[in-house]
């Protein structure tokens, strides 16, 4: 069983959060250190650690973290403007917490994504 994370402390409303949106399958937030002025977190409810952890069963429920995620766009006034959506995987790949979740940013020109060097 991979390692509970303090997101589900924010999904079962242990911790308190700025929370924007919950179902039974999926819950997002906005986060505590945004880096864009719309800074959302969107993350399965199920617990799965990385990318790589995403099976054949979790297609359905992946497609629901972007459909979440275009709705909130919609609701905090970025869509038409743009926005961006990342979702990391692993050390090298930026991910601090091994549950699985999408940023959702935007609310101002977000430029490229990776600079050279």
């Amino acid at each position: 069983m991979p390692e509970e994370t303090f997101f589900r402390k924010i999904i079962n409303k242990e911790i308190p959060s700025d929370m924007l949106y919950q179902d039974d399958f999926v819950t997002a937030f906005r986060d505590i250190a945004p880096q864009a002025p719309t800074h959302i977190l969107i993350i399965p409810n199920k617990l799965i650690p990385t990318a790589n952890d995403i099976d054949i069963e979790d297609e359905e429920l992946i497609g629901k973290l972007y459909s979440v995620a275009k709705k909130l766009a919609k609701q905090e006034g970025i869509a038409d403007s743009g926005y961006r959506l990342i979702m990391n995987c692993n050390k090298d790949g930026g991910q601090e917490v091994y549950h699985i979740h999408l940023h959702l940013l935007g609310g101002k020109p977000l430029g490229k994504l990776i600079s050279a060097g």
